[in-house]
């Protein structure tokens, strides 16, 4: 593919972040930047149904499995369990994992207005929210680095996902010096959904080429353009892909159908928590 972006250029933004932020992580960014998120999660608790728990923390019955997915793959563990097509759109409960979560941001509300309260100005709030980045890239996978291998200006990054799935990221060699990658640290994986093509598993994938097999969760058609493909992995992670009606039809492959997702090296991005 061409036009990817050049790795270097996000990754100045995700890893140059002042020391006093050094202890949040991507996870905890999704939660405090966005408040619905952590209203979703306190709504699934109480009404065990994404329909329900989105409609009361005034979210799309979409963006709410949009965030669902995004918090799941940023999780070391699931935060949420779900089945597709429960009573009322979809059943859904917190993990345990979402549970202590739940718990331990209740607790940190009062201190979260002492925080704010200590500001003294609103430039102040402004300039903490500059610092903590949002991407427009769809998949953001958790995982750790398992080893670095030089490869000329280029290195080729091995990555662990939770439940020991692979993946590799081909990277510059000063990106892996700036954002000091060194076997068992954590980091985080970024793809986006056109990046991403999807096969069946009877096909022979390319071995230059990440393959992540998982179920097909859903597929969203758009009159407009490809249709949205979820694939959930084994580790309670989900990856979106982009594919045509056409060929998904072609392939046989449909919701519930087990497939592959396919994405080359070269165009994943890595960041490190802060």
């Amino acid at each position: 593919m061409t036009g990817a972006p050049d790795s270097l250029s996000l990754l100045r933004h995700v890893q140059q972040q002042p020391s006093t932020m050094s202890q949040l992580t991507p996870l905890t960014q999704q939660l405090t930047r966005r408040p619905q998120r952590m209203a979703l999660l306190e709504q699934i608790a109480v009404q065990g149904s994404i329909t329900r728990a989105a409609k009361a923390a005034g979210l799309s019955y979409k963006a709410a499995w949009d965030a669902i997915d995004e918090l799941n793959n940023l999780s070391e563990k699931p935060l949420v369990e779900r089945s597709v097509g429960g009573k009322g759109g979809g059943g859904a409960r917190l993990s345990a994992e979402g549970e202590r979560l739940l718990a331990l941001f209740k607790r940190m509300e009062s201190l979260q207005a002492h925080l704010l309260e200590s500001a003294e100005s609103e430039q102040d709030l402004e300039r903490l929210g500059r610092l903590m980045l949002r991407t427009s890239a769809r998949n953001q996978l958790s995982g750790k680095v398992v080893a670095v291998q030089a490869q000329g200006r280029n290195d080729l990054v091995d990555v662990e996902l939770p439940g020991g799935a692979r993946m590799r990221a081909q990277i510059t060699h000063d990106s892996s010096e700036k954002l000091e990658l060194t076997p068992g640290g954590g980091v985080i994986a970024l793809m986006k959904a056109g990046w991403l093509s999807v096969q069946p598993l009877g096909v022979q994938p390319d071995p230059q080429m990440n393959a992540l097999e998982g179920r097909i969760e859903a597929i969203l058609p758009d009159d407009e353009g490809p249709s949205e493909v979820r694939i959930a992995l084994a580790n309670g992670q989900t990856l979106c892909a982009l594919a045509e009606p056409a060929q998904l039809e072609a392939d046989g492959l449909r919701a519930g159908s087990m497939a592959r997702a396919l994405f080359a090296p070269s165009l994943v991005l890595l960041g490190t928590p802060l």
